[in-house]
């Protein structure tokens, strides 16, 4: 039986580059960084968080047919891919503390229905939200 989502996959033009970024901007911690032949297998993840890491993953390495690959560059290149949403229990605390720290926002935080968000790429230009939800929401409920 399925338990729950354990890697997600952020598509990265240079690893180690973007480790850097999830470890010195946003605060992550590595968690797996093995060599496997021609590739580097990279995990990260918030350090609080348990049972789910991001692996970044080379444009450029295995498993990608070139077409594919080419595809995926201009995509991730464009700035169109949304890599996931961060929850956060202060939004606009980390917005000043990340943006001092040279992230990228393309969106101030913002009054929403389900809380407070802001949105900022990375260093490869896949978005992310960064949400900080309203306590007494029930997500359990639809939306309508």
């Amino acid at each position: 039986m399925i338990q729950g989502l354990g890697i997600a996959t952020v598509w990265t033009f240079d690893q180690q580059r973007t480790k850097a970024f999830f470890t010195e901007k946003l605060d992550f911690e590595v968690r797996s960084e093995v060599s496997m032949g021609e590739m580097t297998w990279v995990t990260v993840s918030a350090k609080e968080q348990q049972g789910l890491e991001l692996a970044l993953m080379s444009l450029d390495g295995p498993g990608l047919d070139p077409e594919s690959a080419e595809a995926l560059k201009k995509l991730v290149g464009k700035g169109v891919m949304g890599a996931g949403a961060f929850r956060t229990d202060d939004c606009r605390g980390d917005y000043e503390t990340f943006r001092a720290r040279g992230v990228e926002f393309i969106q101030e935080p913002q009054e929403r229905p389900y809380g407070i968000e802001a949105i900022f790429r990375d260093d490869n230009g896949n978005w992310y939200s960064l949400t900080q939800r309203r306590e007494e929401l029930d997500f359990s409920k639809d939306w309508a």
